[in-house]
């Protein structure tokens, strides 16, 4: 009786934990790629920008892929992101630009 209880326990639990999470993720929206995340350390949370660093939020699909482009052929100045830029595919950047394009 008690394991009966135990599990009903648990049952009670997931299904309370399941249905935070719906409205959780109702309420932010998408959630980040995971590959984005790689981006707050220096563009700051949702790529809103810190310090000299430019936000990449907003930033329309396109331009974000130019300007990746630029960084990975070594045509646009930069202190790191023209060696980082190169450790990404083309559907890694392609997701990127999606995720930071619609973050308006």
């Amino acid at each position: 009786m008690r394991e009966f209880a135990l599990f009903r326990r648990f049952l009670l639990a997931s299904a309370w934990l399941l249905a935070a999470q719906t409205f959780v993720l109702a309420d932010i929206g998408k959630p980040a790629p995971l590959i984005a995340q790689s981006c707050a350390g220096c563009h700051g949370q949702n790529g809103a920008g810190q310090g000299q660093t430019p936000p990449i939020a907003g930033v329309p699909k396109e331009s974000f892929i130019q300007t990746w482009t630029a960084f990975r052929a070594n045509e646009r100045p930069a202190t790191i992101m023209n060696r980082i830029a190169r450790g990404y595919s083309d559907q890694e950047v392609a997701a990127l630009a999606d995720y930071f394009a619609s973050l308006r």
